[in-house]
């Protein structure tokens, strides 16, 4: 059997991708996970409104960042300047779920040639791609998340600069938008954390399968 360096390489690559944005998709998309936080983090005490009402105001937003709706947050006020952010996030999230849905698409093609054409992943320091893509991809975020506890407040200012630059429209007034109120900091935070968790998993459910992984035999003819 043959081995692919390239394909090797773009498998790698396509996983890495694969699994860093659908771990960023899981707080998006598992909704529970901010519920569970409305009484956990004492919302309604801090802010004065039912629990209800801060989930209608949640899941107003989100249907508008992820399904295109109508912007809304229910009972709670918001401006203009609050819709034109989470406009901007919504082009976020549609190019994470875009970057999750082409590499799952590229995998699955990757995978459907390497058996047509008789091909095996040239493994790299005897290692294939699935240790590489978990292992830098675990390098990489780990190093983004020794920086953000050290200082998460910085990290997240950075962070809109980078993905918001040069807009303002991130920093909220909570009398015009209220919407903030009911997403604090620590809530982002939480999210950084669950992001962290479910890639640090895939991470190393990747790198354990290929460990525990026989060769079917040594690579010859390299590509």
């Amino acid at each position: 059997m043959r081995t692919s360096k390239l394909a090797a390489v773009l498998c790698a690559a396509v996983l890495a991708v694969l699994i860093l944005s659908a771990s960023i998709a899981a707080p998006i998309l598992v909704r529970p996970f901010y519920y569970l936080q409305i009484d956990a983090l004492e919302l309604p005490r801090q802010t004065g409104w039912s629990r209800e009402t801060i989930r209608e105001a949640y899941d107003q937003v989100l249907d508008f960042c992820v399904l295109g709706k109508p912007f809304g947050t229910g009972q709670l006020r918001w401006s203009e300047e609050g819709r034109s952010h989470f406009q901007d996030v919504q082009g976020l999230f549609r190019l994470d779920f875009a970057l999750a849905g082409g590499s799952a698409l590229g995998l699955a093609a990757l995978l459907l040639v390497r058996r047509r054409r008789g091909l095996a992943f040239y493994r790299f320091l005897g290692r294939g791609p699935g240790f590489w893509a978990g292992s830098l991809a675990a390098a990489a975020v780990a190093v983004v998340g020794v920086l953000a506890a050290l200082d998460f407040e910085r990290a997240f200012v950075v962070f809109h600069a980078l993905f918001f630059p040069g807009k303002d429209n991130w920093i909220f007034d909570p009398a015009a938008d209220q919407i903030i109120l009911v997403m604090p900091e620590v809530f982002f935070r939480n999210c950084a954390l669950l992001i962290g968790g479910v890639l640090a998993l895939c991470c190393a459910a990747l790198v354990l399968w290929d460990l525990r992984r026989r060769p079917a035999g040594r690579e010859a003819v390299p590509r």
